[in-house]
């Protein structure tokens, strides 16, 4: 059982504003990765995929009626009962797998995701044995860290609520609570023989999505975990800064996804602009293109895994089909699907499939992934250190 967060809720997530494509991280609410946000003003787009299937509509799902979709809804609430629950029921039956519905607190919360903060008590928690949960992290700094939680305490109540038995996105829905900065949560926790009640308030904390680092043969290890606001940027600052010649590892293992913006602007470290990825909307032909001026000459090794996603899956396409990297590791995830939200009568929004994106040189992701130019599961890193010594980037 995956650990959960309260840090960051994942689902199918994803935008469009104007030309911006946002892809993210599709899975089980509570894991943390990046989510999207949503613009009111203009249609926005989503990406998301499945393993399995050609690459075509197929691989996606099958496109949903809106407008069907909207008089389910609105038929259900006039009878008294609840319109996303409809519309939940409606999307399950329609065959679009990546379809989903989200109520307005968690649409919020994934808007405030992709500013790269989130609202929470700064911890992790997963499955400790058949009913019980433990804290897998706790966040430097955070309310839970200043508590004096550790990692390994077991999580016995929150808010009174007894946590055996329960998901661990159930519990991670206790801890963020109503999301509000400085509201309330009270922990039952036990280390060892020792047990007592902590009551800590929730706090908006920062994500930091990218680091960098100085390896001892030279070269820079730049690990993305997710594209959010400024994520681009700060990969972008990182190749500039990095001495002349030194070459870079870039580290999109477990990268969930996010602002397809962000990855554009990664891209562009590398790239002397040019196409970074295309996508279709309900038939209508778009693409994505890099900045010019990159740094097109600086040895450059990706490394990716089963959980580079969307976005980070854009850019490992990208890298790989313009010759600007050797990819090390293993095939990615395989999400490629473009989805669009649909605002319903009760102010929840369904996000359907209507296109998909594919890399420069036309292939297709979703239900696919990218296979990587050295194949390396164990010691993956070392393999990629390696072959980038080889291109001339460490001493």
């Amino acid at each position: 059982m995956p650990a959960g967060t309260d840090e960051l809720c994942i689902r199918p997530r994803g935008v469009l504003r104007g030309a911006v494509l946002t892809l993210v991280f599709a899975g089980v609410l509570a894991t943390a990765a990046a989510t999207g946000s949503l613009p009111r003003q203009e249609p926005a787009v989503k990406a998301a995929g499945a393993s399995g299937g050609d690459g075509g509509p197929a691989a996606g799902g099958a496109t949903v009626d809106r407008a069907a979709l909207a008089r389910a809804a609105a038929a259900a609430m006039a009878d008294g009962k609840s319109g996303k629950k409809a519309a939940e029921e409606f999307v399950s039956r329609s065959g679009d797998r990546w379809g989903a519905v989200y109520d307005k607190k968690e649409y919020a919360e994934f808007e405030q995701a992709l500013d790269g903060a989130y609202t929470g008590v700064g911890l992790s928690a997963g499955r400790s044995g058949a009913s019980g949960v433990r804290v897998t992290r706790v966040r430097a700094g955070g309310p839970a860290d200043r508590a004096g939680l550790r990692v390994d305490d077991r999580l016995v109540s929150v808010d009174g609520r007894p946590v055996d038995g329960l998901s661990v996105s159930e519990v991670v829905s206790l801890l963020r609570g109503d999301g509000v900065p400085g509201s309330a949560v009270v922990l039952r926790v036990e280390r060892g023989r020792a047990a007592w009640t902590q009551t800590l308030r929730r706090a908006r904390l920062a994500t930091d999505p990218v680091t960098v680092r100085r390896l001892d043969d030279g070269a820079v290890l730049i690990r993305v975990a997710a594209f959010t606001k400024g994520a681009g940027t700060r990969v972008r600052d990182a190749v500039r800064a990095a001495p002349a010649g030194a070459g870079v590892l870039l580290d999109l293992r477990g990268n969930s996804g996010g602002l397809v913006t962000e990855a554009a602007v990664a891209a562009s470290a590398f790239l002397d602009g040019g196409l970074v990825a295309t996508y279709d909307v309900e038939g209508e032909q778009r693409a994505v293109y890099a900045e010019g001026g990159g740094d097109t000459g600086r040895p450059l090794v990706a490394l990716i895994d089963g959980g580079t996603m969307s976005a980070a899956e854009l850019l490992t396409g990208a890298l790989q089909d313009r010759g600007r990297a050797v990819t090390v590791g293993s095939r990615t995830f395989g999400k490629g699907s473009v989805q669009m939200p649909s605002t319903l009568p009760d102010g929840s929004v369904a996000e359907l499939t209507v296109g998909h994106y594919r890399t420069p040189a036309g292939h297709a992701v979703d239900g696919r992934g990218i296979t990587p130019d050295l194949a390396a599961e164990e010691g993956a890193e070392v393999r990629a250190r390696t072959v980038l010594s080889g291109l001339g980037g460490g001493s």
